[in-house]
């Protein structure tokens, strides 16, 4: 965080200063803003934040203990360190970061980039910043730091040596984006796609076209929309951004696009696509796998271009990268069995997208092989959408299909409906019962898909997996 004093710092988040010892309104504090008091150094600022399963303010303590010099708290802990009280801590979080921000961008360097989507935003933030990076310190979010604690995190750590801050928003009901994005009004707004991921806290598909709009409605006056031209719901925001007298840029596919791919083609060990730049063609071979992804790093790109940096530069820089984000698309084990693990997340889309990776991605002679749960977060549209994840493993031809956990039940029973009934789907109540399963059924030459939603937690299955055949 940039130094402010612990009157400036009260002032902003509108809470009352407790100073303890030696300090004073006028004492500066200029460390890192935690939330988790485990990652405290001295100098730090935690902000003690009650959660669902415990309360940051149990740990001032441990704060004070290490080293760090103020507390934002919501009522005072007997500790020996100076305190904020403040009504809601979260909210003073944004609060803080909305007065950091702007004091930066008021020296006249820092640009700010906002990314939403309903899949590929952490991805594409990595992309982004990985081209940004070369040309000036860039501030980007750790891992999917995207909600409302997540999000003003990132935005903390920007410096007046900053000039790229890249913020990811995600959405967990409307007005969600609209209040992160809020906080900086980003000078470039980038909208990736709109599926069914989180459709069952917006209510329908229209509910969330109008909670990821709340980005280019939130981009400053006169600044740039970045946009997905192959997503109809995605590009009928160029209306929103011609009534803000926002520009516009457009990434794709299709002859609409300022930044286009074509002749894409993938295999395992990444995607190799023409990339075109206001007409200009250049070759691009990404490392990340799946094809999906293709489009994550047109608008990295497109967002980039804008800022200033050249065409050239950025492929160059794009191709470097090896990895979107651990979890997502992270190839393991070894030339045995190949295991894909992208069970950070997972929708209906992002779903399909690995399944055709994998069918893709697999050589004559090899085996694929999906280990798949749940989809979460889509409401009532949950069992039409496992159902449909279902059929489609069947129709790519997945030689096994591997079910686990209740609420992905449906999908297996689709799997089997479709014709996977001669044990080539099975169904698995927890993940140990079907890594037990998998040690005894996996052999030379498979590629294994691990893919689910968070909360399915079969990313450390995949993580065991790849272990087991290192």
């Amino acid at each position: 965080m940039i130094a402010l004093t612990l009157a400036q710092i009260a002032h902003a988040v509108g809470g009352e200063l407790r100073t303890h010892g030696t300090d004073t309104d006028a004492t500066v504090v200029c460390g890192d803003v935690e939330t988790d008091s485990r990652l405290l150094e001295a100098g730090s600022v935690f902000v003690a934040k009650p959660g669902e399963v415990t309360d940051g303010h149990l740990f001032v303590d441990a704060a004070a203990a290490a080293g760090a010099a103020l507390a934002i708290v919501e009522h005072t802990v007997p500790a020996p360190i100076s305190q904020i009280v403040v009504a809601d801590a979260v909210q003073a979080l944004a609060d803080l970061a909305r007065e950091v921000v702007a004091r930066v961008r008021a020296g006249g360097r820092l640009q700010v980039i906002g990314i939403t989507g309903s899949n590929g935003k952490t991805t594409t933030k990595n992309l982004l910043a990985r081209i940004l990076q070369d040309e000036g310190e860039t501030v980007a979010a750790r891992a999917s730091f995207n909600n409302e604690v997540g999000a003003p995190l990132t935005m903390l750590r920007v410096r007046e040596s900053t000039r790229f801050l890249v913020s990811e928003f995600g959405a967990s009901g409307p007005g969600a984006i609209a209040r992160l994005a809020g906080l900086v009004s980003p000078d470039v707004g980038i909208v990736l796609m709109v599926g069914m991921a989180h459709a069952g806290g917006f209510g329908s598909i229209e509910g969330t076209v109008k909670a990821k709009s709340e980005l280019v409605r939130a981009v400053r006056a006169g600044g740039l929309a970045v946009l997905n031209a192959d997503d109809a719901r995605v590009a009928s925001m160029a209306q929103i951004a011609d009534e803000r007298g926002l520009r516009v840029r457009w990434f794709g596919t299709g002859p609409a696009a300022d930044v286009r791919a074509t002749d894409i083609d993938t295999d395992a060990a990444g995607t190799s696509c023409t990339v075109s730049v206001d007409g200009v063609a250049r070759p691009l071979r990404l490392q990340v796998l799946g094809s999906h992804h293709v489009m994550n790093a047109l608008a990295a790109l497109t967002a980039a271009v804008a800022l200033g940096v050249d065409p050239a530069a950025a492929i160059a820089r794009l191709q470097t990268v090896e990895l979107a984000e651990r979890w997502r698309m992270q190839p393991l084990g070894g030339d045995r069995v190949r295991i894909i693990n992208d069970a950070y997340n997972a929708s209906p889309d992002s779903m399909a997208a690995a399944l055709r990776t994998l069918a893709q991605i697999t050589a004559p002679g090899e085996r694929t092989v999906a280990v798949l749960g749940a989809m979460s977060e889509l409401g009532e549209y949950a069992g039409e959408e496992h159902d449909r994840i279902g059929e489609l493993a069947v129709r790519l031809r997945i030689q096994r299909i591997v079910v686990i956990g209740a609420e992905a039940r449906r999908l297996y029973l689709a799997a089997v409906g479709e014709g996977s009934w001669d044990g080539e789907a099975v169904w698995f109540d927890t993940a140990d019962e079907a890594y037990d399963y998998l040690m005894g059924e996996l052999r030379d030459g498979d590629r294994v898909l691990v893919k689910s939603s968070n909360s399915a937690g079969l990313r450390f299955l995949g993580d065991r997996l790849g272990e087991s055949f290192s």
